[in-house]
């Protein structure tokens, strides 16, 4: 059976009059409106099913917001699947510590969408045409053809073989569209061991080989964002304001480049010893830590799930297998003789082992005890082992 890695590829679009940006900005307005009025029949009459909602709604969306035939079955599958996806989050609990309030809350009222939340688009609404960079797309005011579009040369390889949905999206006055792609997952191979990564805030990612990716750079460029948005939040003047959001999105595409850029390092690292990846399985880190106030923001800003999804995804693209281990006592216990006591850490990079004296850097020392659990995991057969066919 044949296994795919799904790979998002985005683009720009960049209409060429204000009349085609206007026609757009429309179209969102018009299909969240719509999804709007037709979440608030499927809470009403509990119609979560796709079949049963677009039987209730689907002529009154058409004819109340001027949508087309397949516009408006995308928005009715909009929102079934929100619903499906608040169903699956309350089953798996994913409301923190205060869970039952917020799944109260979250169960209490239809589900709202936002005009400018993103809309699907399948092809018979969306047509690409990667030779000449452009797109044909619907619009509550006709079809607009030609849609020019700037992306990279990788994002275009990768449309090549786009199959289904996209999704547009307006972010900052910018319209983007966001493609699915699913890429054939190469054949996996049998490591030769595990690198094991340890994940952290001082060092973002610390290796099992003694590598050390430290969070300097990152933690200082955070720490400027929010002197900067505490100086312009006090000032209270339009300028200000068109300050703070130009700054918004910044911090965010800083630190995701910084993942990304760690994650290809980890992947090819790795595949080129022919090992497998060993990771921490942080789930509900932020709610199991304490931190002191000074403290809360470094930790909360913390991308550690995205840069987890970033070394998962990039190494099913490579062939390379990962494994999630247990966190407890990773920092605790020694990577030469296994003794586990909490005064082994002495200080943040300091690891003494009490019974046999290893010192270590202590997130080096965890990411060999990264390494030993991941490879004793796969070696009991870890559930995300490549087929051997």
């Amino acid at each position: 059976m044949v296994l795919y890695v799904k790979i998002v590829a985005q683009v720009k679009l960049l209409p060429a009059s204000a009349h085609d940006a206007d026609a757009l900005a429309a179209t969102l307005r018009a299909c969240n409106r719509a999804a709007n009025a037709a979440s608030e029949v499927a809470f009403a009459k509990n119609l979560k099913r796709r079949n049963g909602l677009q039987d209730a709604v689907y002529h009154q969306v058409k004819a109340d917001f001027d949508l087309g035939a397949q516009a408006a079955v995308r928005t009715i599958t909009k929102v079934c699947d929100a619903y499906a996806t608040l169903k699956a989050n309350i089953r798996a609990g994913n409301y923190g510590p205060e869970g039952s309030k917020r799944r109260a809350r979250a169960e209490a009222k239809p589900i709202g969408f936002r005009e400018a939340s993103a809309q699907p688009f399948d092809d018979r609404m969306l047509t690409w045409n990667l030779d000449q960079r452009s797109v044909s797309i619907w619009t509550v005011a006709g079809r607009l053809k030609g849609i020019p579009f700037a992306c990279s040369d990788e994002a275009t390889r990768l449309l090549a073989s786009r199959k289904g949905e996209s999704d547009l999206v307006l972010r900052d006055g910018m319209f983007f569209l966001y493609a699915t792609i699913d890429i054939p997952e190469p054949e996996g191979y049998e490591p030769d061991g595990f690198l094991g990564v340890d994940l952290g805030i001082v060092n973002i990612a610390t290796t099992s080989d003694g590598r050390i990716m430290s969070g300097r750079q990152v933690n200082r460029y955070r720490q400027r964002k929010r002197d900067l948005r505490t100086k312009l939040q006090k000032k209270r003047t339009k300028s200000a304001a068109r300050a703070l959001k130009r700054n918004r999105h910044k911090e965010a595409r800083y630190a995701t480049q910084r993942n990304h850029i760690i994650a290809k390092k980890l992947v090819a690292h790795a595949e080129r010893t022919s090992r497998g990846i060993g990771l921490e399985d942080l789930t509900g880190i932020r709610q199991r830590v304490t931190a002191k106030k000074d403290k809360r923001a470094r930790l909360h800003s913390w991308a550690f799930a995205q840069l987890g999804t970033f070394i998962e995804y990039k190494a099913r693209r490579a062939g390379v297998p990962v494994v999630r281990v247990d966190p407890r006592n990773t920092s605790r216990q020694c990577s030469e003789c296994r003794h586990t006591h909490r005064t082994n850490r002495v200080t943040q990079a300091r690891f003494v082992c009490r019974s046999c004296g290893t010192v270590l850097h202590a997130d080096h020392n965890g990411s060999r005890n990264i390494a030993h659990r991941a490879d004793a995991a796969w070696q009991r057969g870890a559930v995300n082992r490549p087929s051997t066919t």
